[in-house]
């Protein structure tokens, strides 16, 4: 019998402290649902709002991502305060628990803020050409961490956004419209003129080269060098004119130079050999 009844006691003790647990329960859930209910109504606004707005892809799928689970840990604290657990304690330990995540995570953090940095200050795009951290090649993708390039060698050269976001970049296609700067070195005996007037001429040819007034192609003289004269080529295409452009100038430059007799001065070494015995004596 005196089992029964100690059964019967705790049974009336717990079952008591149950009903008295019950209000904060059903608050608890209450407050979870309308809580999750108000949250997927402020995506909604916040997915309109990147809508309207010029970001990149990537960033507004980021910052709505950061939000929701943001807003998610906001309603898990009240919930658990709503259960009578103390929210300085589960703040405080949360807060322990962000700082230690940190610390071991200092490097990624840095790449995460870096991204964070490009995607909103947008030095570049996808598609861009552009040259940072020693690498050059075309922008394939921008992600929260890392930058991937691809390279004229078709290579794919990953890069951390961390270093990326605190170097110099620069960036080929922004503008639309890139100047070359080629040099070719002629003999001190040959004429200068006639040189200019044949690499000019070459270079106006080209159709793609741009001819406006404050963009006019032109060659003049760069350097008085060791043994040649050095003539500076200079003129403006588009960036998807520029590499063939190159490429047609200096062979064709070559080729019309030689051509009209003038030469294209080279360094050389002279080797002189001495008789051992001779200079015994």
């Amino acid at each position: 019998m005196d089992k029964f009844q100690d059964l019967d006691i705790y049974i009336e003790e717990y079952g008591q402290k149950l009903i008295d647990f019950l209000p904060s329960v059903i608050g608890a859930i209450l407050m979870l649902v309308l809580g999750l209910w108000l949250i997927k109504i402020l995506n909604g606004f916040i997915k309109k709002f990147f809508d309207k707005k010029d970001y990149d892809p990537t960033l507004e799928n980021f910052i709505a991502s950061l939000l929701n689970w943001g807003l998610k840990i906001v309603l898990f604290v009240l919930v658990i305060t709503q259960l009578g657990v103390e929210s300085a304690s589960l703040v405080a330990i949360i807060g322990a628990a962000g700082l230690a995540v940190g610390l071991a995570l200092q490097g990624s953090l840095a790449n995460f803020a870096g991204g964070v940095l490009i995607l909103l200050i947008k030095p570049f795009r996808v598609g861009d050409f552009i040259s940072a951290q020693g690498v050059d090649g075309t922008v394939k993708e921008i992600s929260i961490f890392n930058t991937k390039l691809t390279t004229f060698g078709n290579q794919l050269a990953i890069i951390p956004n961390g270093k990326l976001s605190n170097d110099n970049i620069i960036n080929y296609t922004e503008e639309g419209i890139r100047r070359e700067n080629l040099t070719f070195g002629i003999g001190y005996d040959d004429d200068i003129k006639q040189a200019k007037d044949i690499l000019l001429n070459l270079v106006s040819e080209q159709e793609t080269v741009l001819k406006v007034e404050d963009k006019m192609p032109m060659v003049a003289v760069a350097e008085l060098g060791d043994s040649s004269v050095n003539l500076t080529v200079r003129y403006w295409s588009k960036n998807e004119d520029f590499w063939n452009l190159r490429w047609i100038i200096l062979e064709e430059g070559k080729a019309r130079l030689e051509a009209a007799g003038i030469t294209i001065p080279f360094p050389q070494r002279d080797v002189h050999h001495f008789n051992l015995e001779t200079l015994k004596k």
